[in-house]
């Protein structure tokens, strides 16, 4: 079996928080939950055309998964130091004018959502490597995936609270 890299994950606290929360519900009260509903289709007889049975065992799979999944995130997390406040950088609420668009975004990986309503831009995208470390103010250029150039404005930016 090939050993599988482990990155580094940078999270804002209040996102760390979340996520320890949802591996203490899914260890606790949601495995407690499968585990009844399968007792309970276990005791109706035949496992073998029991749908009840296959689904509880089906989502008691899903749920092992997503906790060794949190299990792996929550030790190889990172909390990140929060940004100085006009300065783009990983966990920044980043306001931006695209083409006369304004559009808010959280700046960081795809895990920092659970602790945000706003949408996420990766650092690792065409604009997010574009803005980070750009400061108020500064309009930069980035590439799209199509190749085209595109110029966004840093209208503001500030730590995600």
């Amino acid at each position: 079996m090939a050993e599988v890299e482990e990155k580094t994950i940078l999270l804002t606290q209040d996102a760390y928080d979340k996520l320890k929360e949802e591996l203490a519900w899914r260890e606790g009260e949601y495995r407690d939950e499968i585990t009844e509903r399968i007792a309970a289709a276990r005791a109706e007889g035949d496992l073998s055309e029991n749908g009840g049975y296959q689904a509880a065992r089906e989502e008691q799979g899903k749920n092992e998964g997503r906790i060794n999944e949190l299990i792996v995130k929550l030790r190889n997390t990172k909390i990140l130091e929060a940004p100085a406040a006009g300065t783009v950088g990983n966990g920044s609420l980043v306001t931006l004018d695209l083409a006369g668009n304004e559009m808010v975004y959280v700046l960081g990986s795809r895990d920092i959502a659970v602790a945000t309503d706003y949408d996420v831009i990766s650092p690792e995208s065409p604009i997010g490597a574009a803005i980070m470390g750009a400061r108020e103010g500064d309009v930069v250029e980035y590439a799209t995936p199509t190749g085209r150039t595109m110029k966004v404005t840093i209208k503001e930016a500030k730590p995600l609270q």
